[in-house]
């Protein structure tokens, strides 16, 4: 934990979390609840320890949850060295939570975890409950901290020596048992802070985003004006254009600009994120390959990656971009001429995209988008697909045995709509990529399209059912979901 914990602070991140085993939510299964993980205390105090004996404790924030409940909890947190607190489970009990653990069923009976409409009318909870809850909370402290003879709460972080152990120990029961370990308290000069006393130096200031991509975009970002770029990158360029997409945000919202207002053709390799939580308006384009987390949150925007065009490998044969793209995407387009790491498209929740090959694991967890692959897959396809549809080119015939098919059926494309989409989305692959797999494809179509398997989760299919007849019927389509979901 304190590894894990200094190895965060050196890269620059502003929090921590201690998550203790107690906490979590109603929905885990029994087995978790009673036989995973350990108490919060253990993890805090080596948290503590590790980072003040490197010197790393100054620059960054210790949180600490898991069934705090009491201002007690607080105060002996803080002690321990956290200087924020996580409460779940009391303020949702304040709430009127009455502990069902059924949040995952959507059958909360007090309307706390659900999205019936019918189960969220009987919800009786008031801010104000939550408000009164945490003045009691803090009224504790404040009496706790008059005890330890504490003025604030910066004072009493990290002042271990101040916790009380001696009666617990003399029991009988206690016996053999010792605490010194997460007592200790690193012996360092006062130089040396144990709690944090300033920003982490991010470095922001000197990133792509500012020193270019922004001033470059001004006309864009006032005016809306059309504007086009080229530019050189480089792999220590991380998370590029996700500055320049919150100045995007920040301007016009969530619908962003109108699309392909910011063109930029970069060449060369790219670092980690690149393109992540893009906005719409925004393309970027690489000629070169990336780094893994491209396009990690895409919200509207457009990627488009190829080979460097005097590059004289196979495309389709080769790694263009790393592992995890497309991770948490919502919405936008992707289309990428050569093969993606593992992890493709994880949770994908929008974003439309085309990719000519993929490693172990593509698609997992996604909730909805589509996604068109022109060529093989690796181990595990779709694992926890509950949305969303994926078409796979499978030449070969011997994707099923790739695929896990827990929660998904494979279907040949027969649809309309679905032939439709996958070859308006290849064509737009082969335009903005120049593809000659994708040209391939359409010059055979017919023969490709049977070729073809669409990767379909059981309850995604239940669930469009269910919208299409609420839509003929007249009902509100929650409630055809629900009936759908429960029979």
């Amino acid at each position: 934990m304190g590894t894990v914990a200094a190895g965060v602070s050196k890269a620059h991140a502003d929090v921590v979390l201690i998550s203790g085993h107690d906490g979590g939510t109603g929905a885990s299964p029994l087995t978790s609840i009673k036989h995973g993980g350990v108490p919060w205390e253990l993890g805090l105090a080596e948290t503590q320890q590790v980072l003040v004996l490197n010197k790393l404790r100054d620059r960054i924030t210790v949180q600490v949850d898991g069934q705090m409940k009491t201002g007690r909890d607080v105060v002996i947190g803080a002690l321990l060295g956290a200087e924020e607190y996580g409460f779940a489970t009391a303020p949702l009990v304040v709430m009127g939570c009455v502990m069902m653990r059924v949040c995952h069923l959507n059958t909360c009976p007090v309307g706390v975890a659900t999205q019936d409409p019918e189960l969220r009318k009987r919800f009786t909870g008031k801010p104000e409950f939550v408000e009164n809850f945490f003045r009691f909370i803090a009224q504790e402290v404040r009496e706790y901290m008059a005890k330890l003879g504490f003025r604030t709460m910066d004072e009493m972080i990290g002042q271990v020596n101040r916790l009380d152990v001696k009666r617990a120990l003399d029991h009988w029961k206690a016996r053999g048992l010792d605490y010194s370990s997460i007592l200790h308290r690193p012996e360092v000069g006062p130089e040396v802070a144990i709690r944090k006393v300033r920003e982490q130096e991010h470095g922001l200031e000197k990133s792509l985003d500012m020193t270019t991509l922004v001033p470059l975009c001004r006309a864009a970002l006032e005016r809306r004006e059309p504007v086009h770029l080229r530019l050189p990158i480089r792999n220590v360029h991380r998370t590029v254009g996700t500055i320049l997409g919150s100045q995007v945000t920040t301007r016009y919202g969530g619908g962003g600009l109108p699309e392909d207002t910011i063109h930029i053709h970069f060449s060369g390799s790219a670092g980690q994120s690149f393109g992540a939580f893009i906005p719409r308006g925004i393309t970027l384009v690489l000629e070169g390959d990336s780094n893994d987390y491209l396009g990690k949150g895409l919200s509207g925007g457009k990627l488009i990656v190829y080979p460097p065009r005097e590059a004289t490998f196979v495309p389709e044969e080769n790694i263009l971009v790393g592992n995890v793209v497309l991770y948490g995407a919502t919405s936008g387009e992707a289309y990428f001429r050569g093969v993606a790491g593992e992890r493709f498209a994880v949770r994908n929740s929008g974003a439309l995209a085309v990719v000519e090959g993929v490693g172990d694991h593509g698609c997992e967890y996604m909730t909805g988008g589509r996604v068109v692959i022109l060529g093989r897959t690796g181990r595990n396809f779709a694992a926890g697909m509950s949305g969303g549809v994926a078409y796979v080119l499978d030449e070969e015939g011997d994707f099923e045995r790739r695929c896990n098919k827990g929660m998904v059926d494979l279907e040949p494309l027969e649809a309309t709509e679905d032939r439709e989409l996958v070859q308006d989305l290849i064509r737009k692959h082969a335009e903005n990529t120049q593809s000659t797999r994708a040209r391939k494809v359409l010059a055979n179509w017919d023969r490709m399209l049977a070729k073809f398997v669409k990767v379909m989760p059981r309850d995604y299919k239940r669930a469009l059912a269910a919208m299409k007849r609420a839509e003929v019927e007249g009902i509100p389509w929650e409630r055809a979901v629900m009936e759908g979901a429960h029979g």
